[in-house]
């Protein structure tokens, strides 16, 4: 084989391996939630924090009860910071543990007097004094959210009523539909984190403030 032919065989064979290359990293890109499952994402009325008219939304499926919830907190909270105005997050609820769902509907039920982020924290702060072993127990997070300056008599009545249980009801829907297995799990402009970690969710959240900005 002379030095042409070579040549031209090293050439195709990189040629190749480029574009199995890129077929690969797009195949691992996020691609948007279709549009008929969109409402299963945009609902109004859940717990937001961040810019009103920020152009970039993480919604995050989360259980209080979750260690790895309580690990993204800060983290989240970072980055609707360090992206002020530009990046909004909205909470759904997702109670995967057993006993969660009753402390969801306790903090939809702050969330109705304004505290929902001052609930969620607090639980977050102190889930070793409500959660054993990954079970959780009510009694115990209702006794910590009291500890707020709310109207104990409406949250009682609040967290135990139809209207509450309905939207945590329609945030279980929602995530089933959307394939939510396990919490925390995010999306970003509709677009799902493939790969879990922080990193993972930085990278994916400066992308879409690049391309919104």
């Amino acid at each position: 084989m002379n030095n042409k032919s070579i040549f031209i065989s090293v050439a195709a064979f990189i040629a190749v391996i480029f574009i199995a290359a890129v077929a690969m990293y797009q195949s691992q890109q996020p691609s948007t939630v279709a549009n008929e499952l969109l409402p299963a994402l945009e609902r109004e009325n859940v717990p937001t924090k961040g810019g009103k008219n920020a152009k970039v939304t993480i919604v995050e499926f989360f259980d209080p009860a979750c260690g790895t919830c309580s690990q993204f907190y800060p983290l989240v909270n970072n980055l609707v910071k360090k992206y002020q105005g530009k990046v909004k997050v909205e909470m759904r609820y997702a109670p995967l543990h057993q006993g969660s769902e009753d402390v969801v509907k306790m903090l939809e039920a702050a969330h109705m007097q304004g505290q929902f982020w001052p609930a969620a924290e607090l639980l977050f702060a102190n889930q070793q004094r409500w959660v054993e072993h990954h079970v959780s127990n009510p009694d115990n997070a209702l006794a910590g959210i009291k500890t707020l300056s709310l109207d104990h008599e409406r949250l009682a009545q609040d967290w135990q009523s139809d209207k509450v249980a309905k939207i945590i009801a329609r945030d279980i829907r929602d995530g089933q539909t959307l394939k939510v297995r396990a919490t925390p799990q995010f999306f970003v402009n509709g677009k799902p984190l493939i790969v879990f970690g922080y990193q993972e969710l930085l990278d994916l959240v400066e992308a879409e403030v690049a391309a919104a900005y």
